[in-house]
């Protein structure tokens, strides 16, 4: 039985050089063993860290590889069902950049075409990974905060570049696939709850694709009111606020990179603080990865539960003012 992931990387996009495959090197049980890269250097360049690792000048060619097992795929958006679906076929397990898809539907049918596999596919949501966000979930089920009424989250950075894949519609580019997903995804994690409906939506349309995203969503007891941003600073905190308490995570989505990961409680006029210092959330999705294709434990973010946020995306687009 194989004790060892050999993973190949399609692309040399800047999340694959600066953090997942790091994280592949450091983890228990995988490697990097190829890379494919369309420009020429750039997989080379990305390889050159981690000793014996095969280069290929077009992305087929990796998926041929016999000696690849999973494939990770940080393409631009709109080519993540497409190569996701060629490498299944190739018999190669998937973890794919979020948004895998641009319409649940899309998951839909890569959830078909994974269990006529029998392999391995899943969205890279690393957050679903970071130990602070398990931690929430088991303080708001403790009553830690009462009964929850109210979710408010942010996110924004600035990139105006209209070469950047974020800015271009044609790839699927939009400030709601790019972070938007992330405080959906956090507060159906924290609470387990799914969206009733989506009561309001604003976007601010700028050359096709959403610069920034006003939300507001109904959910089982509670509301979730949220904004993200491609034209604003960088800021990023969830909070939850019930009858008994509030809830902060101060640095719910880029641990590490945007700040420490810490959540207070605060409770009457006290506040409680807990930090995850050692906490390396792509290190962590990698091996829980490496434990789905090799033990068959269960992944924590499958596509059924990819499908759930896209269903939510997609309801925010519908609920919105359309792009002119």
């Amino acid at each position: 039985m194989a004790d060892m992931v050999n993973w190949g990387i399609l692309g040399a996009a800047k999340i694959a050089r600066e953090w997942v495959a790091p994280a592949i090197h450091q983890s228990a049980r995988g490697r990097v063993a190829a890379i494919a890269s369309l420009t020429p250097g750039k997989a080379e360049a990305l390889a050159a860290p981690y000793g014996d690792v095969t280069i290929h000048e077009d992305y087929e060619d990796l998926l041929a590889d016999p000696a690849v097992d999973a494939v990770y795929i940080p393409l631009p958006n709109s080519d993540h069902v497409p190569w996701t679906r060629a490498a299944l076929a190739a018999g190669k397990h998937v973890l794919c950049e979020k948004p895998i898809a641009l319409e649940a539907e899309e998951i839909t049918g890569l959830i078909e075409t994974r269990d006529a596999t029998g392999l391995v596919a899943a969205e890279a949501f690393m957050v679903a990974h970071h130990p602070q966000w398990a931690r929430v979930r088991s303080l708001i089920e403790g009553g830690a905060i009462g009964r929850l009424v109210q979710v408010q989250g942010a996110f924004s950075f600035y990139n105006d570049d209209p070469q950047n894949i974020r800015n271009r519609p044609e790839q699927g580019g939009g400030a709601l696939r790019d972070i938007g997903v992330y405080p959906c995804i956090t507060t159906r994690l924290a609470t387990g709850e799914e969206p009733l409906s989506v009561t309001q939506a604003r976007i601010d349309w700028q050359n096709g694709i959403d610069a920034t995203a006003w939300v507001q969503a109904e959910f089982p007891g509670f509301m979730l009111d949220f904004y993200v941003s491609m034209r604003m600073a960088n800021r990023q905190q969830m909070a939850f606020h019930g009858t008994q308490g509030v809830l902060t995570v101060e640095t719910p989505f880029n641990a590490q990179l945007y700040g420490d990961a810490v959540i207070s409680l605060r409770q009457g006029n006290g506040i409680t603080l807990e930090r995850f210092p050692g906490a390396e959330q792509y290190r962590h999705q990698i091996d829980a990865f490496n434990a789905s294709v090799l033990d068959g434990v269960p992944f924590a973010c499958p596509l059924e539960y990819s499908l759930g946020n896209q269903r939510l995306i997609d309801m925010i687009y519908e609920a919105a003012n359309p792009a002119p």
